[in-house]
This record gives structure tokens, sequence and C-alpha cells, in this order.
């Protein structure tokens, strides 16, 4: 292995940006990259989380250039983030996962999309929620799958 930048291992290092200007910061760090020829790997905007954008580099010193004198870099966190770390910023949560008995959700899909029901029961297994239609006049259970409902409001 040689000490050129390329044949380094790639790293992760955050780099805190004011919020809501992460898209800005990411898309003058990938301009920088490619006029400079620095080898930024890549650059990510982790959702859920204000004020960061990640970036991927063989080293600290290719970092630097990238968010010298720009507006709206605060800084950079020091430490290295870990793979394992970022694959959990980025992986999407099912929503199976974020639900429970009791919440308030709105059909997204089917016959019943755009109707609101609680959730009477859950099969994580089978990725099947049981729901119970807000809008009948009478009791309706009526069985989705987990993809097929957005969560509305926490039903305690």
């Amino acid at each position: 292995m040689s000490d050129k930048p390329s044949d380094r291992p790639s790293n992760y290092y955050a780099v805190r940006t004011t919020a809501g200007r992460e898209l800005d910061v990411a898309l003058i760090m990938e301009n920088r990259s490619r006029l400079l020829n620095i080898n930024a790997r890549s650059l990510i905007i982790p959702p859920g989380i204000k004020g960061y954008v990640i970036v991927e580099a063989p080293g600290v010193d290719v970092v630097y250039p990238l968010i010298k004198d720009l507006k709206y870099v605060k800084g950079r966190a020091f430490g290295i983030i870990k793979s394992d770390e970022i694959e959990k910023l980025v992986k999407p949560k099912p929503i199976i996962e974020m639900i429970k008995e009791g919440d308030i959700v709105e059909i997204i899909a089917g016959p019943f999309r755009g109707m609101k029901a609680r959730i009477v029961s859950i099969d994580r297994g089978k990725n099947e929620v049981v729901l119970s239609i807000l809008e009948a006049e009478f009791p309706l259970p009526i069985t989705v799958p987990g993809d097929y409902v957005k969560p509305v409001k926490s039903g305690g």
C-alpha cells in the first residue's frame, strides 16, 4: 500500500454547519472537490440531524481544504465516525417499528387510503397491522401491511 491519498482507507468526519444550510455546504464542498482535485469520496447529509455534513475521505487533511473559509461552516467535530454509526443515521427505520397499539394512523395505500384508524394489534413478524377505522359507524377491523400506514399521533 502506498502513501498516495487515493490508496488510504476511508474515514468519516463530521463538519458542523449552520442549521438548514447543510445542502449548500455539501454542494460547495462537492464543487471544491472537483475543482481542486481533492479526494472526498462522499458527502452525506444525515436525515433528521440538522447542522452536520459528513465527509468520507482518506484523512482529515482532505477535509480542511474543502471547508476552508466557507461561510456556513462552524467547524469540524473532532474524531472519526464509525461506518456502522453512519449506517444507523442514513438507514430508514421501518414504520412498523415506530408504531404501537392505540396509536392513530392514516392509511396511505389500498382501498381505505386517506382514512384515519386506530391500531388494534401489530404482527411485526408478518409486517401486518390490524386497524379499526375511525370514520366507520360500527367497529370495522381491517388488516393491512405495515407500510400502508403513517403515524398521525400517539394513542397513549
